[in-house]
């Protein structure tokens, strides 16, 4: 994860299926995660550990409001200085951090996806 520099925050955006969990479940991979990944979406947050790193991974497509997700303490995840991997951003657009890795998957008419990565 090299080219994300100092920057622990990713968010994931793509419609449902696009493969934000499945690129998630590689990310942690290659970060060392031997336990099992899954989505988050009931528990809206799951915590997996790598070696030297904590990882939090977060699907809040279930959230009715912002205040849902600052109520579990989101945001003091979001600056805990550990992986931080958000699917459904767009739920919690004022608490974002100002900067952040930002990840867009596309799900392509052929099957493929087509994957952007910015740095904001």
């Amino acid at each position: 994860m090299e080219f994300a520099g100092n920057q622990k925050v990713f968010i994931f955006q793509g419609d449902m299926g696009a493969g934000k969990t499945t690129f998630i479940k590689t990310i942690c991979e290659v970060l060392g995660v031997s336990e099992a990944v899954t989505s988050p979406t009931f528990a809206i947050v799951n915590e997996y550990n790598g070696p030297g790193n904590k990882i939090y991974h977060f699907d809040f497509y279930r959230l009715k409001t912002q205040t849902e997700a600052l109520d579990m303490g989101a945001e003091e995840y979001f600056y805990s200085g550990d992986y931080c991997f958000i699917e459904w951003p767009e739920k919690i657009p004022d608490m974002l951090p100002l900067n952040y890795i930002g990840v867009n998957i596309q799900a392509l008419a052929n099957g493929s996806r087509q994957i952007s990565v910015e740095k904001i």
